[in-house]
């Protein structure tokens, strides 16, 4: 086992920059006023960092970026940036990122160290792993819980399924936003 790969323990594999096009977006559209199904292209990078010293905490990390495009767009529909983390001692990792409508979240769990697939979770009200918006998001579209299940998969691709839960104010019931995708390497 390389030195990096003990250090970053299951994120040494998403070291890199990564793209991919085959993702879809499932989410209430204001302008339509329904649920739509959007594909989208995206492109991440996370750049190795650490360690990371917190009294006897240390961690090591990922410095993460992502952007989604529609289609041809020139610009992004979405972007977060932000870090994941790496605690060995806990057995945890953890996914720190804002998004720039106004919301920033920590999710974690509970990974073992060689894990080619793991979720992370995130509920409102989490002292530890919680969700914040702006006072807009908070009355319009509360977010309540996020999970994400990211998989590295034999060929060296990359995957995940995410769900944001969603109170609307339009909508009484709470929605599941939903993301997935497969990306594949581009550079170490």
């Amino acid at each position: 086992m390389t030195t990096q790969a003990i250090e970053f323990g299951p994120l040494a594999a998403l070291a890199g920059e990564w793209e991919g096009n085959e993702g879809v977006d499932v989410a209430y559209s204001h302008v339509e006023g329904r649920i739509l199904e959007t594909p989208y292209r995206e492109r991440m990078t996370f750049k190795p960092f650490g360690p990371v010293e917190n009294g006897t905490q240390v961690l090591y990390g990922l410095d993460y970026r992502t952007a989604a495009w529609r289609g041809d767009e020139e610009n992004p529909f979405h972007t977060e940036i932000g870090y994941w983390l790496w605690d060995a001692a806990a057995g945890q990792v953890m996914r720190c990122f804002m998004v720039p409508r106004g919301s920033t979240l920590i999710a974690g769990g509970t990974v073992a160290p060689d894990a080619v697939e793991f979720t992370l979770r995130a509920e409102l009200g989490s002292e530890t792993y919680g969700v914040l918006s702006n006072l807009y998001l908070a009355n319009a579209a509360r977010t309540t819980g996020y999970e994400v299940t990211i998989s590295v998969q034999a060929d060296g691709s990359m995957a995940y399924t995410s769900t944001t839960t969603i109170i609307y104010s339009l909508w009484p019931e709470p929605q599941a936003h939903t993301d997935r995708n497969v990306l594949r390497r581009i550079s170490a």
